[in-house]
């Protein structure tokens, strides 16, 4: 079955193709952006070891500090608020200018500053220009490497190629990321407006003949009235039969839509865990033709609940809901399993009264409710009688 895991969440988790929006979301970009930042070792290490000159060393320190503030600049800030197309061409010619002049004025252990260049050029230039860019920077760095280490320009020199490469294939998952969040949020207006013309549609077919008639009765009385008041107490007695009618249509159709719906509720689970940092294997939506309504409604409250507990009290990385069908001695069932790696502390296995109401809800639908600890984590299991009902499969 088709799981809901592409997004694995996570409290560290770097905020794909979207600025920062709070310090943790900082940190963990800066983090993730400072990891490339391993190849700068060689030039501070030659900076410190006195093999230059006070005014060498001086250049070269000031030389450093200016080729990591723009490419910083240019991978990190032109990620969330793109540059113009001219700052980009300037920051990624002062970054190769400065790369060129520091490895070939103070030696090889400076020729890493090509691989930052590779970098800017797969983060920043359309495709077809980064093709181009990052091969012409590698053989630049070859030939400034000739000249101060010729060895360390060859051991670098694929580096340099595949590590631009790679940010190029990076950049394409941002763009995707953020197109996939762009396409979701269109699907969740696009159903939200079709459920109120839904709903629109209803309450229409409901009200419209009901309202009209009590127009109609409502005239009619006033017209027999005073004269005939026998028969405007008849028209008024049939007001009243219909409006209470309409009422009772009303009441049942917003309890349809009230109903929890078991699709509904995985896709809500699914949101809630990886909003709050948990890695989320939820099953695609089940086929549960057959399953009575309040069988589907009891499984969906049963899924809330858990969800909710994992989300509020468990401290998991991880959690699993599947979604079974099960033949047993007492006939088909239907199973929901909610599993976490969380410990959550001893008052997870102390029943609450979520858990209370939600096994009297499984009892009324005729099923069973067991939750408790397992070797690791915590496992909530609802289970309900489901005759006729088709499998559905597993999320695990």
């Amino acid at each position: 079955m088709t799981e809901r895991s592409d997004r694995p969440g996570g409290p560290g988790d770097v905020p794909i193709g979207r600025p920062p929006t709070n310090r943790r979301e900082l940190s963990a970009k800066l983090l993730w952006i400072g990891a490339y930042l391993v190849f700068l070792g060689w030039p501070l290490e030659d900076l410190v070891s006195g093999r230059h000159s006070a005014a060498a060393t001086a250049l070269g320190a000031a030389g450093l500090a200016a080729f990591v503030v723009a490419y910083l600049s240019l991978v990190f800030r032109n990620v969330g608020r793109p540059f113009s197309a001219r700052t980009v061409g300037t920051l990624l010619g002062t970054i190769a200018v400065l790369a060129c002049v520091l490895a070939h004025s103070l030696g090889g252990s400076w020729l890493g500053l090509f691989v930052y260049v590779s970098v800017a050029c797969g983060a920043t230039l359309p495709r077809r220009g980064a093709y181009v860019a990052i091969p012409v920077n590698a053989a630049l760095m070859y030939l400034v490497g000739r000249h101060s280490d010729e060895a360390e320009a060859r051991n670098l020199l694929l580096i340099t190629v595949l590590v631009g490469f790679g940010m190029i294939g990076v950049r394409q998952l941002v763009r995707t990321t953020v197109e996939l969040r762009k396409a979701r949020a269109t699907v969740a207006q696009l159903a939200a407006n079709e459920e109120r013309l839904r709903l629109a549609r209803d309450l229409h077919d409901l009200l419209g003949h009901s309202l009209s008639l009590i127009t109609l009765k409502s005239e009619l009385a006033g017209r027999m009235l005073p004269g005939r008041p026998e028969e405007a107490a008849q028209q008024v007695a049939d007001i009243e039969q219909v409006s209470r009618q309409a009422l009772v249509d009303v009441r049942a159709a917003v309890t349809g839509y009230r109903r929890a719906r078991l699709a509904a509720e995985l896709a809500g689970a699914h949101m809630a865990l990886t909003a709050a940092g948990v890695a989320a294997q939820v099953p695609a939506e089940p086929d549960l033709t057959g399953v009575p309504e309040e069988v589907e409604a009891a499984l969906a409250w049963s899924l809330r609940e858990g969800v909710t507990n994992v989300v509020r009290h468990s401290g998991a990385a991880r959690c699993v809901v599947s979604v079974t069908h099960r033949q047993t001695l007492d006939g088909p069932v239907l199973e929901l399993a909610v599993e976490d790696d969380g410990t959550g502390g001893p008052a997870r296995t102390v029943p609450g009264n979520g858990l209370a109401g939600l096994t009297e809800r499984l009892e009324a639908a005729g099923g069973s409710l067991e939750a408790g600890r397992t070797r690791r984590g915590f496992r909530l299991l609802a289970r309900v009688p489901a005759a006729g009902a088709p499998d559905v499969g597993s999320g695990a």
